[in-house]
């Protein structure tokens, strides 16, 4: 095969086996395979269409038969494996059935005689559409026994097409056979052997059958055109023989397919490889070996493909560039134009015209340019405006053109004609005429006057292109039509000829002709006296201008458009017809154009010698038989001039460029003789004369040097070196860093001990196919030094041809959100030239540090468009604090597919996890070998033991380094450092100070000019280092100010004059400070070395504690900058109350409630410093009276909450805070009425009894949405599709519908039956189906409630569920089979059965192909709907799986099960991905986020739980549910969750709104045990979330976490030293613990089952753990050895307590029973039996006389130990009773409940002294506490927070306080008070009063 390129810009491929043209494609057409492509391999102008192919009968040898006269057929798209249609209309011209039959057996015949398979394929199409002909004649002449023999055809034709894959096609075929044999009762049959075709005796061979001579007489066809249709020639014209003889191969230009990355040789080359590729993949089989492989190669390397499409872009760019626009390169731009992409070549169309319409004369290349642009162009690349701003340009230009000399205006006429030739090609039609068409018709109708006969016939010409553009319909199209043949797709005649006939043509010109009888006659001129050229050829002008081409379209301007396309195509036999037949072949203008287009061929040296020699030959003829062509003098002389030019005779002229061309100077030398004396005569003349100074076109494409290709080349070559010195530049040497490799986890919610090494990750990152890794980490946390290191290893191991590492700051770059590499790359120093090559060449990897100090929101990779079609292929690391992302940051980081659709997968993510120990050690080692620090390693590891918050200081890179610089200024190593109280915001201020004292050393020491060294002195006289840093301190409130806290100071001395940069940077005595600080500078930006700085500073400075309201910030700030002890406590006070708050502060202008790293240091300063806490309750105090101050109280409350000061009983009234962030503040029974508290953030916060009466609450936030109350426990609810409404089943049976919009209940749905327990919405929302259990599953209208079906089953129907899109219902119950039902008719259409147990959920996948099901048998199966059969069985869950459902990609399935875990599958493979383990209890039900990002699951701890899918974490936990949440659903648009509990609630959780980096350090699930030490400094608390913690009892703050059991922590006890603790997991272990530094010291194995509690033995030597196992273990604390197992309960023991003397246990157990038993032998002493239910809580009194037990029967009782007997039973309760304890004086016992209530009893009475009733969730345990000042007692409650409570006794009175509030943030609004109060959304109202809030106060 050979591939090769025409001059006209076709691709060509030739076959080796036969010399023929197989498939020849235009270079700018796209070519898809649709409906209209052709059945064979080619959809394109294809030869065959009118030149049939046969095969030497040898087949030895094949040789190409091409007769033009022989076309029977045209071409009829079809699809590949369409059958040929049996109406098609296929021939166009006479053939018998008889001879169809023959043509159809002479192609099978070819076909089975050649190897090459794609011959193969179109010799059995043309054999099809010859046999569908001879079908259709022998059916109306009722020829039978052609019909037999066509049968026959059919049946081979379909074993042919058999053998190549065409099974389609033959099977149509085989069909046709079919109803032939039915026609001819059965007479047909196989006939024949393989491979050869079964012949009529009358079969006469292909060669030799006269196909369109004269025929035999036959029966007249009714196909037949009528009698004398066809036109004969005017003459009987005999041409020689050697005159283009046979249609030829056009010429072509060959090229070299290119090497990877290899230089290309020339445009050629690269035209010719991107034509290949555009190449249809049906040509692959036509192709050579060496083509195909190439092809292959590169279609799967982007990177070289990439490659030449950009450089065919960048050489157009070069074209740009270049100013002068020459003809070469415009030759070469145009030539380009045909492989560019619709974009590019639209901006290159855009510059011809912009230089066409800039320059004041038109050039006559660039309207070659634009000519061949147009021409070039795809269908959809150049639309009607196009041409109108082309016309328009030419009307405006022409004018002041034509004045020039005659030769240019004879080439600008030349060059308007191919660029209307262009606009007729592409069909244009209805343009304007008056404006458009009128006064180009009058430029050219001027032209008329000339008396050149080159300017005018040129001038005819275009106004007869013109005359075709301005009509809906083109003179050839006419003339094609006007033969039968239609076109669909005109692009000039390319198209219309490759489907056409010769003759056909001729006879529609012949019609044009007739059309325009009224034309004058032609004028046969003789030869008369020549004086002149212009006398001579005035018969010539005089017909022009008479109107002949002129006035009315002509045939002659349609017949040389047909001579050009033959030409192109090498059909020069057909040249050569259609010039003696065609009926304007005496026209002087067809003639000229004849002539013209000859020579062209003459002059050419790519046409072959025979084609030129042919053409000279074509040219005597034309001047020699005058008889025939007529005595025009001036085509002679035309004939003539063009000889010459061709010869290499003596005195040409100048201006002509002669082609010597063999045969061209004999022949002139023989026409000298030729003719009469008239006609010698003008030989001599014109000879005489010379040629004329026209020359003639030869579309060459002429060598350029450098090309524009060469151009775009050497760029790229400049690029490498920019590459490589950039790599050099970001590769120096980088010594003396300290570099620790950090880990990190996959997500926010990950715990830290799952971390990872970062490194590694983003090594399988970039390996990956992912786009986006986002680096999340707090302040200081490495992010920054690690992407630097990222960097460098990227650099490190760089190669030509790999992604480029760009590390980018974000902060430096100005808009990153539009542009951000190639702002980078200008940064980098490369130019915009080579950028945008690199844009189309280059891969990049981009690390993005600082997204936060950028300031952005946008989502960088899609404000970017990464990775879109001619957009950067990049890589994304991007950095960013956690602080500064909201709930829902991934959009602002995920990737977005070519469809603009949101894709998760590729967006990766990790969490940088604070330094481990052995990391800290490791960094400490490197610093001290590294530094010259005063200490030595072993000082460094002291002050890390020894400092009690030196530890978790140094959890970051930055702060260790900063600790390990300056701790040997701060700390005298050779004292006792447990005492030593180090904070972030002193380390800061000590480094700060180190920093200017290092560099008023360094300045000292320095030569300076005297200006800058008297300026030094005057410093250091005033403090050098006391001004550096009140210039710091100013300097960040200026830049907090000037420029929202964007940390990069960008500034030059003459712009910024002035200005606030010119006073802090440049003007004289600040410069010296500046250079002297921490800010450095890089060229003209000015940054502080690290963002915290710039916090720590303005920290300082927000209130300063030893300022007065006097003095402003310029004056300097004392020394209390760096000492945090500042003033005595009493001082302090003082000074608050008499000083007004500072109204220059930061503070009062700027809101800092979102700031999230300026607010931990100001935490600090509230921890650290009274007076600042005071300061800023002052601020709280002065806005009551003024609202100048109420954003510095919006602030300062904001500061105190996030403390975790807490604001119990607190008088807030009128205080204006508008703006401030409350979220998980306490604010127990704070008196807030007339408080401007719109658009708080409320979200979390405790306000429980609080008085909010009056106050103004527009725009309040919550965080949560109203819960839907219902009359029943709520089973089942759902979203409908188009997320309007949302329905709820009942355990009453009913289903109740609610609107969105208003959330009011619009419906109801009532049936008979008792339990709704599942229900779901159809598709489009028009349908709910709901499960009942009466065995029924009922279909509902939810516009109207009537049930349109009832569909049985023979047990309880626990699910069903709708098909995306078939309109099919899939139910399933106890009888372990799924039924498919109709959701229309209501009809059962299939069963699946295979469970070996009940069903329990159903899901149908996103496609409807599959349906998920999950039993009682523990399997999940996913069944093929199709086949009815189950595909997979996945097995895993360890007990009932209750929930299943699809992710919305269809590719994951997750489920959940009564094993308390969610399972993560894959589809696909049936694997399960990821466990995800984190309910305490058994799991109900999982839904899928509409993005498929997260999943929600609920269950039987009452809780929501929202996961990541990616990385199995936790991401929220929704407490709320006082029951089992049996249903989860997202809202359709995702931002919202509903989850139905057996509280007879639907609560509506607002995701979107996000959570608080404020959240509290309390536990995250239902609190499970709390403890008191026994030094009644500690609180102990253990949790679901497997975790125990410890709070100071004062203060509620928590000191330390210790986890470490798998499942959750159920009991805690502390040892009687209160060194240990003791703890009990659902997992089955018993921990010890070291309370001070939170170890684990032995782990404790033996419990088949969950410990529910622990005891400490009295003296501290045993535990005791009571397990669901019905057992007790006593433990060896030191050994961890089993000493002892109390065994006699008959169910789970759930409690477990050692009497104060120690020599007793007391057990509590579900049997109802509490057993004593002896702590010396384990005997069991006594049974305690009178509870009705389980015994939660046992405790003896502190006297051990009484023993007390709670109990799910919702009593206490007393019991006498010594007896047995029960005392006392305490009710009340109106729930199971699950906490007791008793007071340390044991004459008070409270006790905690499942009701929400803590009540205080007395153990004499019995009576309840006092009770906290409607706490937001069930209490679970207590402890007593008690002090010298007061009794407390503290709860542990479901929704995860530890309360501690002071008793208050006044005498008989008795009341309860809340003392402090540990908490994970629930909304609590008990009794709180809203009477009054204004701007509450009614949805808002109602979800306070939802939780407890009231109107009225209570009476």
């Amino acid at each position: 095969m050979t591939v090769q390129l025409t001059a006209g810009g076709w691709l060509v491929f030739w076959t080796e086996q036969i010399s023929v043209k197989l498939c020849e494609i235009h270079l700018s057409k796209s070519l898809p395979q649709t409906s209209d492509s052709l059945a064979c391999p080619y959809s394109y102008p294809f030869t065959h269409a009118h030149s049939q192919v046969f095969l030497s009968e040898s087949g030895d040898t094949a040789k190409a038969y091409k007769q033009k006269e022989h076309a029977d057929f045209k071409i009829v798209n079809k699809a590949p494996n369409e059958p040929l249609a049996e109406d098609t209309e296929r021939e166009t011209i006479t053939l018998s059935s008889f001879e169809a039959l023959e043509l159809a057996s002479m192609y099978l015949e070819n076909a089975c005689n050649t190897r090459d398979r794609v011959i193969i394929l179109v010799f059995c199409h043309e054999a099809e559409v010859s046999l569908l002909r001879a079908k259709k004649v022998a059916k109306h002449n009722k020829d039978q026994t052609t019909i037999e023999g066509i049968a026959r055809a059919y049946i081979y034709l379909s074993k042919l097409l058999d053998k190549f894959g065409r099974s389609t096609e033959a099977e149509a075929i085989r069909k046709k056979v079919e109803k032939l044999g039915t026609r001819t009762r059965g007479n047909i049959r196989e006939t024949g052997r393989s491979g050869t075709f079964p012949r009529t005796s009358s079969f006469v061979h292909p060669f030799k059958i006269p196909f369109l001579s004269a025929r035999k007489s036959r029966t007249p066809d009714p196909y037949l055109p009528p009698p004398g249709k066809r036109i004969q020639p005017l003459h009987d014209v005999v041409f020689p023989a050697q005159i283009f003889p046979e249609n030829v191969r056009p010429f072509t230009t060959e090229f070299k397919l290119s090497e990877k990355d290899e230089k290309l040789d020339s445009t050629q080359q690269l035209i010719g490889c991107l034509s290949l590729l555009r190449a249809p993949r049906h040509l692959r089989d036509a192709l050579d070996p060496e083509a195909r492989k190439w092809l292959e190669v590169t279609e799967k390397d982007s990177d070289e493909q990439d490659r030449l499409k950009t450089l065919a872009v960048e050489a157009i760019r070069a074209f740009k560039r270049d100013e002068l626009k020459g003809t070469k390169p415009v030759t070469e731009a145009a030539t380009l134009a045909s492989v560019l992409s619709r974009d590019a070549f639209r901006d290159l169309l855009r510059e011809f015209y912009s230089r066409i319409d800039r320059s004041g004369v038109l050039s006559v290349h660039q309207l070659e340019g634009i000519a061949r642009l147009i021409r070039s162009g795809g269908p959809d690349y150049l639309d009607a405006d196009d041409f109108v701003k082309i016309l328009e340009l030419l009307n405006e230009h022409l004018r002041d053109t034509h004045r020039q000399s005659s030769h240019h205006m004879y080439q600008l006429a030349l060059a308007v004609s191919h660029v209307l030739d262009a606009m007729a090609d592409t069909n244009v039609t209805d343009l304007d005429r008056k404006r458009l068409h009128d006064p180009l018709c009058s430029y050219l109708g001027e032209l008329r006057k000339s008396s050149n006969p080159y300017l005018i016939y040129q001038a005819a010409y275009a106004y007869q292109a013109l005359q075709c553009i301005a009509d809906n319909e083109a003179t050839w199209q006419a003339a094609i039509q006007s033969t039968g043949t239609v076109i669909q797709d005109v692009s000039g005649l390319v198209s219309a000829l490759g489907s056409m006939d010769l003759n056909m043509l001729i006879e529609g010109l012949q019609d044009i002709q007739k059309e325009t009888s009224n034309v004058a006659e032609i004028v046969q001129t003789e030869y008369g006296n020549l004086p002149s050229l212009a006398h001579s050829a005035q018969d010539f002008l005089d017909c022009l201008r008479n109107g002949y081409s002129f006035e009315c379209k002509r045939d002659w301007y349609s017949a040389l458009r047909g001579l050009d396309v033959m030409i192109r195509d090498g059909e020069m036999a057909s040249f050569r017809k259609l010039v003696c037949e065609a009926p304007c072949r005496v026209d002087p203008a067809f003639q000229w154009g004849v002539c013209q287009r000859l020579a062209e061929i003459a002059a050419n040296p790519r046409w072959d010698e025979n084609t030129r020699g042919g053409a000279v030959e074509f040219l005597g003829e034309l001047y020699r038989e005058d008889a025939v062509w007529g005595k025009q003098t001036s085509i002679k002389q035309w004939i003539l001039n063009i000889l010459m030019q061709l010869s290499s005779s003596p005195g040409v002229g100048a201006q002509c460029r002669c082609v010597h061309v063999p045969g061209a100077e004999k022949l002139l030398q023989e026409l000298k003789t030729n003719g009469d004396g008239k006609k010698q005569a003008l030989y001599s003349f014109c000879l005489n004369r010379g040629p004329d100074s026209y020359p003639l076109r030869i579309a060459l494409l002429e060598p350029i040097s450098p090309s524009l290709v060469d151009r775009a080349q050497q760029s790229r070559l400049d690029i490498e070196e920019g590459i490589r010195q950039l790599r050099i530049q970001r590769t120096k040497s980088r010594e003396n860093t300290v570099y620790v490799s950090p880990h990190a986890k996959a997500s926010l919610q990950a715990p830290d001990d799952s971390c990872f090494p970062l490194m590694e990750r983003v090594d399988e990152f970039l390996s990956s196919g992912q786009k986006v890794f986002l680096l999340l980490g707090e302040s200081g946390s490495g992010k920054s030094i690690f992407s630097r290191k990222l960097e460098l290893k990227l650099w490190n191991s760089y190669k030509k041809g790999n992604r480029i590492p760009l590390l980018i700051n974000l902060a430096a770059i100005d808009k990153p959100e539009h542009d951000l590499v190639a702002k980078q790359l200008r940064k980098a120093a490369f130019t915009d030239p080579q950028i945008r090559v690199m844009k189309h060449n280059c891969k990049f990897i981009l690390i993005c540090d600082g997204y936060d100090e950028s300031h952005q929101t946008r989502n960088l990779y899609t404000s970017n468009r990464m990775n879109h079609p001619g957009e950067w292929d990049i890589q994304m690391v991007i950095c960013c604090r956690t602080e500064h992302i909201g709930v829902d940051y991934r959009v602002r980081f995920q990737p977005e597919d070519r469809n603009q659709q949101s894709d998760s997968s590729q967006l990766q993510e990790a969490v940088l996890t604070p330094f481990s120990l052995e990391q800290i050690q490791s960094y400490i080692e490197q610093y001290v070998t590294i530094h010259q620090s005063p200490w030595q390693l072993e000082d460094y590891k002291k002050a890390l033991e020894q400092i009690p918050t030196l530890k978790e200081l140094v959890r970051c890179p930055f702060m260790t380094t900063l600790s390990l610089e300056v701790l040997p200024r701060m700390v005298d190593i050779g004292q006792d450092l447990s005492a030593t109280n180090l904070t972030r915001l002193g380390l800061y201020n000590h480094f700060v100070e180190q920093w200017l004292e290092r560099s008023k050393k360094q300045l000292s020491e320095k030569d300076l000019t005297p200006q800058p060294r008297a300026v030094f002195e005057r410093s250091s006289d005033e403090g050098f280092t006391h001004n550096g840093i009140d210039f710091m301190r100013r300097l960040a409130v200026t830049i907090y100010k000037e420029q929202s806290d964007k940390p990069i100071v960008e500034s030059s001395p003459l712009q910024n004059e002035g200005s606030w940069k010119d006073e802090y940077l440049f003007r004289e005595g600040k410069q010296l400070l500046r250079k002297a600080s921490p800010p450095i500078q890089n060229g003209n930006q000015h940054r502080l070395i690290h963002r915290p700085l710039l916090k720590s500073g303005l920290s300082c400075t927000l209130v300063d504690p030893q300022g007065t309201r006097k003095r402003s910030l310029s004056e300097p700030a004392l020394d209390s900058f760096l000492n945090f002890e500042g003033l005595e406590g009493s001082k302090m006070e003082a000074a608050t109350m008499e000083l007004e708050p500072d109204i220059n502060s930061p503070l009062v202008w700027r809101n800092i409630v979102s700031d999230h790293s300026l607010l931990q240091f100001l935490e600090e300063r509230v921890r650290m410093e009274p007076l600042f806490k005071e300061h800023l309750h002052g601020y709280i105090e002065y806005s009551k009276k003024d609202k100048k101050w109420r954003e510095a109280a919006a602030n300062a409350i904001t500061i105190l909450v996030r403390a975790g000061v807490q604001f119990i009983g607190v008088d807030l009234q009128g205080i204006q805070i508008p703006g401030a962030n409350l979220s998980y503040g306490v604010f127990d029974s704070a008196r807030l009425q007339d408080a401007d508290l719109r658009n708080v953030n409320f979200r979390g916060a405790w306000l429980r009894q609080a008085n909010m009466s009056g106050a103004q609450m527009t725009g309040a936030q919550f965080g949560e949405l109203p819960s839907l109350v219902e009359s029943g426990e709520v089973y089942s609810c759902a979203y409908s599709p188009d997320g309007n409404s949302i329905a709820v089943g009942l355990d009453n049976g009913s289903i109740n519908v609610y609107t969105t919009s208003t959330w009011e209940r619009i419906r109801t749905l009532n049936g008979n039956w008792r339990v709704t327990s599942y229900l779901v919405f159809s598709p489009k929302s028009d349908q709910i189906a709901s499960t009942c259990d009466d065995h029924t599953v009922c279909l509902w209208d939810p516009d109207t409630g009537s049930l349109q079906h009832t569909l049985s089953h023979p047990d309880w129907v626990r699910c069903v569920a709708y098909s995306p899109q078939r309109g099919q219902v899939a139910s399933a119950c106890g009888d372990m089979i799924i039924r498919v039902w109709d959701a229309v008719s209501g009809a059962c259409r299939q069963t699946l059965s295979g469970h070996t147990n009940g069903i329990s959920c159903v899901a149908y996948s996103p496609s409807g192909q599959q349906i998920a099901s999950g039993s009682l048998d523990r399997t999940v199966r996913l069944w093929d709907i199709e086949k009815g059969d189950c595909s997979r069985v996945l097995s895993g869950h360890t007990d009932i799986v209750w929930g299943i459902v699809y992710s919305p990609q269809g590719d994951q399935a997750a489920s959940a099960s009564q094993d308390t875990t969610v399972r993560i599958w894959d589809v696909e493979t049936g694997e399960c991905s990821r466990v995800i383990d984190g309910h305490s209890s058994a799991v109900f039900c999982v839904a899928y986020s509409p993005k498929g990002d997260q999943i929600a699951s609920g269950g039987l701890d009452a809780t929501v739980r929202i996961w990541d899918v990616e990385s199995g974490h936790g991401r929220h936990t929704l407490t709320g549910h006082s029951g089992t949440v049996m249903k989860v659903v997202y809202s359709p648009n995702g931002d919202q969750i509903a989850s139905g509990s057996f509280d007879k609630t639907v609560r509506l959780w607002n995701i979107s709104a996000g959570t608080s980096n404020s959240v509290s350090n309390g536990h995250s699930l239902e609190v499970s045990s709390v403890k008191c030490s026994p030094k009644g400094d500690l609180i102990a608390s253990s949790s679901a979330d497997r975790t125990i913690r410890l709070w100071d009892v004062d203060t509620g703050t928590c000191r330390g976490i210790m986890g470490g059991h798998a499942k959750s922590v159920f009991g805690i006890a502390f040892s009687p030293q209160g060194d240990r603790i003791a703890s009990g997991s659902s997992d089955g272990t018993v921990r010890l613990w070291d309370t001070e530094t939170g170890t684990c010291l032995h782990v404790l194995d033996g419990h088949s089952h969950r410990v529910e509690c622990v005891a400490y033995s009295l003296q501290g030597d045993r535990v005791a753990s009571a397990s669901d196992d019905n057992t007790v273990q006593i433990w060896d604390v030191e050994t961890g050895e089993r000493r002892m197992t109390l065994v006699g309960h008959t169910d789970a023991v759930m409690t477990v307590t050692y009497s104060p003397n120690g020599n007793q246990i007391a057990t509590g157990s579900r049997d109802s029973t509490v057993w004593i038993w002896s702590a010396g032998t384990g005997a069991c002493i006594q049974t305690l039996v009178g509870h009705t239910n389980w015994v939660r809580d046992v405790v003896y009194s502190p006297r051990e006389s009484q023993l007390a037990s709670a109990s799910y029967d919702k009593t206490i009782r007393l019991w006498d130990v010594a007896t047995g007997e029960c005392n006392l039973t305490l009710s009340g309760h109106d729930d199971r009773v699950t906490s007791i304890a008793y007071s340390r004086q044991g004459n008070l016992l409270v006790s905690g409940s499942w009701d929400r209530t803590v009540r205080l009893w007395d153990v004499v009475s019995g009576q309840c002294r006092a009770s906290i009733q409607n706490l937001p969730g069930a209490i679970h345990s207590i402890a007593w506490i008690t002090t010298i000042e007061a009794d407390f007692f503290v709860t542990g409650n479901g929704y995860g927070s530890v309360l501690k409570w002071k008793v208050i006794n006044e005498g008989e009175q008795c009341s309860v306080h809340l003392d402090w509030n540990a908490r994970n943030g629930t909304l609590v609004m008990t009794g709180a008070s809203i009477r009054d109060a204004s701007g509450l959304t009614l949805l808002n109202k109602t979800l306070l009063l939802q939780r407890g809030a009231i109107e009225e106060p209570e009476n």
